[in-house]
């Protein structure tokens, strides 16, 4: 009852904040030009005409609030299913524009804020524990450089050496030997500063990472690999059953050894569906991947619950995760084996302008990569000043909280560090962070306004600019109901996880 009550409150208050901003956004966007400035100008003979027509469309003879109470009354219309966004200055109903560019624009927003999350609260836990390392130091410089990157200056760097100059490499992708060396020496370093440890420890890692990642190079490219890449049913069940072992030492530990069998017996149960699902999955569509992704889903939480013993709860979790990272290995395989017919269809993959290509003839994988790699630039860009947040604020958070009483009392005790981290720590450090996090996504989503210029992206940025050119209100309204609705929605959503990890807060 507390939480209902708790989340009727939080609901009620976010309406009035978006009624109060939908009011100030209208009466701003009508008085930031003339709507018939360029009709005044022309020297077309029925420019009275035009003029008239465009102000009976935009019915410039009303007071402003009553236009501002006919859109309104419109969108008022969507409780019942029936939205009515209105029309631009040109007669085009904005409910015809508005999906198209929603889909293309949160498509964009959604994945980064993902990325940005899992790599920047990881890359925040890493530094905490590893206070005042080299690998602290060089990720806070790093996270400092790219919070200030100029984000028009950063998607010039990345058309010119993430699309143009790659599209020029995979035409005949060739290594040199001393590349290959140098990429397996970086790689090395970079892992050897993350695990960290005794000089040895870092020795060994350096060394094997280093030779491990050359000779892969070596291989793929003997074999063509980067032109015709794959990975097959093995690769991928020793990659989930690696994600498994780490998944659970991070949940649990190890030493539960239910909890482990439960995940690897879900590796083997995912090996035996993808041998007898590939007729399947070679050309399947969006309906058919939902409903194997919710079967996967089922299947683990049963394997978890068979398993599971005295600890049904943790070990479902754990073959819950298990079985959603190897349904995304799956998915990543069958896209890298058709990478080589995309490139046939595509030879320059990675094109600048667009989020897709114009009646592009591939199949559904070739389709999903087309748009795959229209998504890659943008996403980097508004990810990395994110990502350089995230990871600066879980620092100081997790740093803050492991000087807690609480969290020497667990170690004290004997618990594992792992134990610490995870169940003490962590939780208590993500408050703060949960509300970055649902900031941080309304910033991004005025980000993409600029990065869906830069890119040529056809969005709710490219609305909203035009809308605001042109004195255009319906347009911009669309603009702000939909990022401002997704605002408010993951400020409540931030609102409920600070309920839940924090059971005080509901009163």
């Amino acid at each position: 009852m507390h939480v209902l009550r708790f989340i009727s409150r939080r609901i009620g208050i976010s309406f009035l904040v978006l009624l109060g901003a939908s009011l100030l956004m209208y009466v701003l966007t009508i008085n930031a030009g003339d709507p018939l400035a360029d009709l005044r100008e022309s020297n077309s003979e029925n420019k009275q005409n035009l003029m008239d027509q465009r102000t009976e469309i935009m019915g410039l003879n009303d007071p402003w609030y009553v236009r501002y109470w006919n859109w309104l009354f419109g969108v008022s219309k969507c409780f019942a299913l029936q939205c009515d966004f209105g029309t631009t200055r040109n007669g085009v109903s904005v409910n015809s524009l508005l999906p198209q560019a929603a889909a293309s624009t949160m498509r964009l927003v959604v994945l980064a804020t993902l990325i940005a999350i899992v790599v920047g609260v990881a890359i925040g836990i890493l530094t905490a524990i590893r206070q005042y390392s080299g690998f602290d130091y060089v990720t806070t410089f790093l996270a400092f450089l790219f919070f200030s990157l100029p984000v028009f200056w950063a998607a010039v760097l990345l058309k010119e050496y993430g699309a143009i100059r790659f599209n020029d490499w995979i035409a005949d992708p060739l290594l040199s030997p001393g590349a290959m060396i140098l990429w397996g020496l970086g790689l090395g370093l970079i892992l050897q500063a993350i695990v960290g440890g005794g000089r040895k420890r870092r020795l060994y890692t350096l060394g094997i990472t280093w030779v491990f990642v050359t000779g892969a190079l070596f291989y793929f490219e003997a074999v063509d690999w980067f032109r015709q890449p794959a990975l097959g049913v093995g690769v991928v069940v020793i990659a989930a059953a690696g994600a498994a072992v780490l998944v659970t030492a991070l949940v649990t530990g190890l030493d539960n050894r239910r909890v482990l069998y439960a995940a690897l017996t879900t590796v083997v149960v995912g090996g035996v569906s993808y041998l007898a699902l590939m007729p399947v999955l070679d050309e399947p569509n969006w309906w058919i991947l939902f409903g194997l992704l919710v079967l996967a889903m089922a299947l683990s939480n049963l394997v978890g619950w068979l398993w599971g013993g005295y600890d049904k709860r943790r070990a479902m979790f754990v073959s819950s995760i298990t079985g959603f990272i190897m349904s995304l290995l799956v998915a990543g395989d069958q896209m890298l084996s058709h990478w080589a017919s995309f490139l046939d269809l595509k030879p320059r993959p990675i094109s600048t302008i667009g989020s897709e290509t114009p009646n592009f003839p591939g199949g559904f994988w070739e389709d999903v990569l087309d748009k795959g790699t229209q998504l890659i630039l943008p996403t980097i860009l508004l990810a990395l000043v994110s990502i350089a947040g995230h990871s600066r604020y879980t620092r100081s958070s997790m740093l803050e909280v492991m000087g807690q009483d609480y969290v020497r009392t667990a170690r004290a005790k004997g618990l594992s560090e792992r134990a610490v981290i995870t169940k003490h720590a962590f939780r208590n450090a993500l408050i703060p962070i949960t509300t970055i996090v649902a900031f941080d996504f309304a910033a991004l989503i005025g980000g993409a306004v600029i990065t869906e210029q830069v890119f040529g992206w056809k969005g709710m940025g490219a609305m909203f600019k035009q809308g605001l050119q042109q004195v255009d209100p319906p347009p911009v309204m669309a603009f702000f109901l939909v990022t401002g609705v997704a605002a408010i929605l993951m400020n409540l959503v931030a609102d409920i996880a600070y309920a839940y990890l924090d059971p005080r807060i509901r009163r």
